[in-house]
């Protein structure tokens, strides 16, 4: 991932060119390759004393991090942009800012770096000092922007795009961000035919193949995919500021969804890899098995 923001971002060649065509910046991808193999490697011993079930935890934890500073990003953004779009669409804008400066709040590429990109970070640290995800938040955030355009398009005949536009950003955000921890929490629609007959340690072997087999490779797939070169699905929109097709009367967040995938595919991962260590546990028979109250999966 760090590669791919040298590669898109930075104009790296990337890690394979160090056999066709060496250069310096190819010298500097592999050396951060060896260099996280050599971290790997390093700690791996230091890990073996800890059981399936910790490193397991570990896992989750971070991936909980990640999913709930992703809430605090397009919270805020969805706020700020929104508002951003009313004033634009409505021009007000004009009537305290100078055109140039106006102007500037139409591009994209301007909005993206000096507004989103400060309230990404922004998001990131709230995330470390919160402990909320957010998901109930999140839903209700969706159903009263909703309410909000019933009542406008119905009572007012006020109803603009980028009205439209923050419900489906929330509504993204929350079906693709709340999958990993779904699964964590066993809420995921399971097709069960023999799986509920089994045997404890046969659960475990089957949902750690599984977990390998197919979840791993299905979000490997989306990363690999969505991250290979400029031009892919997800690289392409983000490295554009890419916007919908009406412009300036919406809200400028259409290449954040490209990057909903990114993340969903990468929360995924981590979470598949924490479900495959807690399914070796049970394998195993280790102690402190997570015990699930209510079960949503089927």
């Amino acid at each position: 991932m760090v590669d791919n923001v040298l590669i898109v971002g930075f104009d790296f060649p990337g890690v394979l060119s160090v056999i066709n065509n060496f250069s310096f910046l190819s010298l500097i991808e592999l050396i951060l390759y060896v260099f996280s193999l050599t971290i790997v490697f390093y700690f791996l011993p230091k890990l073996k004393k800890h059981s399936l079930r910790h490193d397991s935890k570990i896992l989750h934890n971070f991936n909980i991090y990640i999913i709930r500073s992703c809430f605090w990003v397009i919270f805020l953004i969805g706020i700020v942009d929104i508002t951003i779009a009313f004033l634009r669409v409505e021009k007000i804008f004009d009537l305290f800012l100078a055109k140039d400066i106006t102007a500037q709040f139409t591009r994209p590429v301007f909005v993206g770096t000096y507004i989103h990109i400060p309230l990404i970070i922004f998001g990131f640290i709230l995330g470390v000092f919160t402990r909320t995800l957010g998901f109930h938040w999140l839903s209700l955030l969706i159903v009263l922007s909703e309410l909000i355009i019933v009542i406008t398009r119905f009572i007012f005949s006020y109803e603009q795009t980028f009205m439209g536009d923050l419900v489906r950003y929330w509504y993204a955000g929350l079906f693709l961000f709340a999958s990993a921890y779904t699964l964590y929490d066993e809420g995921h629609v399971r097709v069960d035919i023999l799986y509920q007959g089994l045997k404890e340690k046969t659960k475990g072997l089957v949902n750690s193949i599984g977990s390998i087999t197919l979840g791993v490779s299905t979000a490997l797939t989306i990363i690999f995919i969505g991250f290979n070169g400029k031009q892919s699905i997800i690289n392409s929109p983000v490295l554009n500021f890419e916007i919908t097709q009406q412009g300036s009367v919406g809200m400028f967040i259409k290449y954040h969804l490209a990057m909903f995938l990114g993340i969903f595919g990468l929360t995924m991962l981590i979470q598949f890899i924490s479900y495959f260590f807690e399914s070796l546990a049970d394998y195993y028979g280790e102690k402190g098995k997570r015990i699930i109250e209510d079960q949503l999966g089927h």
